[in-house]
């Protein structure tokens, strides 16, 4: 590197053989006499080594040589000063690079080192080269380092030591050497100086090892090439990609001063091979926890297998995937595998499919259909050997063989690899399927899955897909899920935004637009909480499907501050192998409390709550539906709740703790309460007064309790005298059990209310 400040300026003093009038005696100034003159030097026109030279005999305890010409000294520039020696005769003098130092005015400074390194003659005829760098920056090698005032300077050689003694002189060269110090002087080092070749092949890790092992606290540079790294490489300074890395799948690079998908774009030359090498660093560094894309757009052609691109199947530190957008190209890698296969399902063996030929042909996480399958039942693992499948759930239909169905959806994020992943987070990513993929698939088992602010834009399927374990203890909050099947009517359309099959789920203040289904949940524990989804429709007097549903009988699960808008709450034991009920909880442990239910021009039976037994002897125990806002326009309909009988009813006469109170119904002809009040008026004297419920009472049931009969004004008799006799309830009366009747001693008439219960409290 040639400094600018001396491009066309001659710092190259001429040859000898130019002349020797502008060599000075003593200080190099104007006005000094010259060795043109000097009676102790001669010009030597063919020394065998040099060519033309001066010959010069030491007369004098220093005996100075100097190029008459101002050399500009600049900040930042570094001179290096060459000369070539060898003794002729005489005493063996002593020699060094020497310098002349003034201001812009001419006058000297002084105090100032003006020798470079002295160096003693030893023998004659040897030739022997001194040299010495000049600069204004202290920096290694630097052999005369002067303040910014100096500004011009006269350089040659100082002959010490002995006197008496020859000594020939070769042409001094004086050059730019700033390039030495480019690295010092901007903070980098360079890979190239260290053995980095830069062709692709060649295996530029020790280079890169070496060159950060020499930089301290400077920058690495990587200049233009293709550098070749063949193994896990550890950056530890901060570096600068100009050129670009290519590196084997497996190996590892970990960018420990710029942890960010912009650095690994950079390294690589190539966004998405960034984002996947920054991933997979992500798990391997012991010193991050955040691989930030720094609201960059990465474009994916096909599905990021995550454990393959790990190497290691389970990781229990959190890690988190932030602030950026993932976005699907066309490609043909997005396409669904189908394959269809004959199998046998045992409910001795639950979780199993056997007999499956050429069962490697069936992929680990392809979602199962076929009679009896319930929704969202995946492959969670495969066994080869043995011709058999595990699945996510249990199926609903029996034992027996038949033929199933198996599609594997791909994503754009698949962790399905993992045995056991805990405590991943995505934060503030979009995912931009446009119709043409899923977006994320959680792993085989682990906990803690979260997904934070996300937003998932149209995929082709699923947003995320629980094939396992993976989903326990999952977090979806504060994200917003938008279908790509928007402009389909409501009963047609197919995609899911998640399912989980695993326990403590939080679903909270979400944003859910026109999909086939919200969710899906197993398990039990989940806090459901603030969120507004919505899949209506056009049609008049349309069909809507469930927005959410929950799969577990006894769910233990909180469900409160929701706008569900245009579809319905669904409770089903759609994953129960033998969905009888025999033994254990049956249908409740759910709370739905403060929640807004609205729908517009829907059929008239459609409902808001429809519970789906699939086997008989079911009942409810701990439901209560508390505080809600239940509401229709455009149409109204029969009742909030419902009890879909397609496989099965309910037992009546189980039901207990079951509780509807203080909500609200607009464009609903049957509100739902448990107590119910019934105000009923007898107006002709009778024993026996049958109390109609008026379909009041939830799903349908039994009138099994009466707690309070308060009678509003006397009863009186047929004298109309006022009697204070009180009257004994029987419940279950009617045709559907619904009805209850009071039983007086002696037949009377009034108006009383009457509280009655569809369930036994104790």
């Amino acid at each position: 590197m040639n400094m600018a400040v001396t491009h066309g300026q001659a710092i190259m003093p001429p040859p000898f053989s130019a002349g020797l009038d502008v060599w000075s005696q003593s200080t190099g100034r104007p006005g000094t006499p010259t060795y043109d003159t000097a009676g102790f030097a001669a010009f030597v026109p063919s020394d065998p080594d040099f060519g033309g030279c001066l010959e010069i005999q030491k007369i004098s305890a220093t005996t100075r040589l100097r190029w008459m010409g101002e050399v500009p000294i600049m900040p930042g520039c570094f001179l290096q000063v060459r000369a070539r020696v060898k003794a002729i005769s005489g005493v063996l003098p002593d020699i060094a690079v020497a310098a002349w130092a003034g201001n812009a005015g001419g006058a000297q400074i002084g105090g100032l080192t003006t020798t470079g390194p002295v160096t003693s003659l030893t023998s004659y005829g040897d030739v022997v080269e001194i040299t010495a760098i000049i600069g204004t920056g202290a920096r290694p090698g630097v052999d005369m380092v002067w303040p910014t005032s100096v500004e011009i300077a006269h350089f040659g050689i100082d002959l010490t030591g002995p006197t008496g003694g020859v000594v020939r002189v070769d042409d001094i060269v004086i050059e730019d050497v700033t390039g030495f110090y480019t690295g010092e002087l901007l903070g980098v080092v360079d890979v190239r100086d260290f053995g980095a070749v830069g062709d692709g092949s060649t295996d530029d890790q020790p280079a890169f090892l070496a060159a950060m092992a020499a930089a301290g606290q400077r920058r690495l540079l990587v200049p233009e090439g293709n550098y070749h790294i063949g193994a896990d490489l550890t950056i530890t300074t901060p570096v600068t990609f100009r050129g670009t890395l290519s590196m084997p799948e497996s190996a590892v690079l970990i960018l420990q001063q710029d942890f960010d998908f912009p650095s690994y774009e950079a390294a690589f030359g190539n966004a998405e091979t960034g984002f996947r090498k920054g991933l997979q660093a992500l798990f391997h560094s012991s010193q991050h926890i955040i691989f930030d894309l720094r609201g960059r757009r990465v474009v994916l052609s096909g599905p990021v297998d995550v454990r393959a691109l790990v190497g290691f199947d389970n990781i229990s530190s959190r890690r988190v995937l932030a602030n950026g957008q993932l976005d699907a190209a066309e490609s043909p890698a997005w396409e669904t595998v189908t394959v269809t296969r004959s199998a046998s399902y045992s409910i001795s063996e639950r979780l199993r499919l056997t007999g499956i030929s050429n069962v490697s042909g069936v992929p680990v996480g392809a979602r199962v259909s076929g009679v009896g399958v319930g929704r969202e039942v995946y492959v969670r693992s495969r066994s080869v050997s043995n011709n058999r499948v595990t699945l996510s759930q249990p199926l609903h239909g029996g034992s027996g063989t038949q033929s199933y169905t198996f599609e594997r959806y791909q994503y754009l994020l698949d962790f399905s690899g993992f045995s056991s992943l805990r405590n991943f987070e995505m934060r503030n990513i979009e995912l931009r399927c446009r119709g043409r993929c899923s977006s994320v698939m959680l792993p085989e088992d682990g906990r803690i899955f979260r997904f934070l602010g996300c937003q998932f834009e149209r995929p082709q399927d699923r947003a995320i897909t629980s094939i396992g374990q993976g989903c326990q203890g999952m977090w979806i909050e504060s994200c917003q899920f938008e279908s790509s099947q928007q402009p389909f009517n409501a009963q047609d359309r197919t995609v899911i935004a998640f399912n989980v099959n695993g326990n403590d789920a939080k679903i909270r203040n979400n944003r859910v637009v026109l999909w086939a289904h919200f969710g899906i949940m197993a398990g039990s524990g989940h806090l459901i909480s603030g969120n507004h989804f919505f899949q209506g429709d056009t049609q008049s007097l349309g069909i809507r499907q469930a927005g959410l549903i929950l799969t577990n009988k006894n769910t233990k699960t909180s469900f409160s501050g929701n706008y569900v808008d245009n579809c319905f709450l669904e409770l089903t034991n759609e994953y129960d192998s033998e969905p009888e009920h025999s033994t254990g909880f049956s249908f409740g442990g759910l709370t739905v409390e403060g929640n807004i239910f609205y729908a517009i021009d829907v059929a008239s039976w459609f409902s808001f709550i429809v519970i789906k037994p699939y086997g008989p002897g079911h009942f409810l125990q701990g439901l209560h539906v508390t505080g809600n806002v239940f509401r229709t326009t455009g149409s109204r309909i029969d009742r909030a709740d419902k009890l879909d009988t397609t496989y099965a009813s309910l037992n009546f006469n189980r039901f207990r703790n079951v509780i509807f109170e203080n909500n609200a119904y607009n464009g609903i002809d049957f509100p739902a309460e448990s107590p119910a009040v019934i105000l009923h008026e007898q107006n002709s004297e009778s024993t026996n007064w049958s109390v109609g419920t008026g379909d009041k009472l939830p799903f349908g049931g039994f009138a099994r309790s009466v707690t309070s009969v308060v009678m509003e004004g006397p009863a009186r008799d047929s004298s109309n005298a006022i009697r204070h006799d009180m009257p004994y309830a029987q419940v279950q009366q009617g045709v559907n059990g619904n009805e209850v009747r009071l039983r007086w001693p002696q037949s009377v008439r009034g108006l009383a209310l009457v509280t009655v219960r569809v369930d036994r409290p104790l």
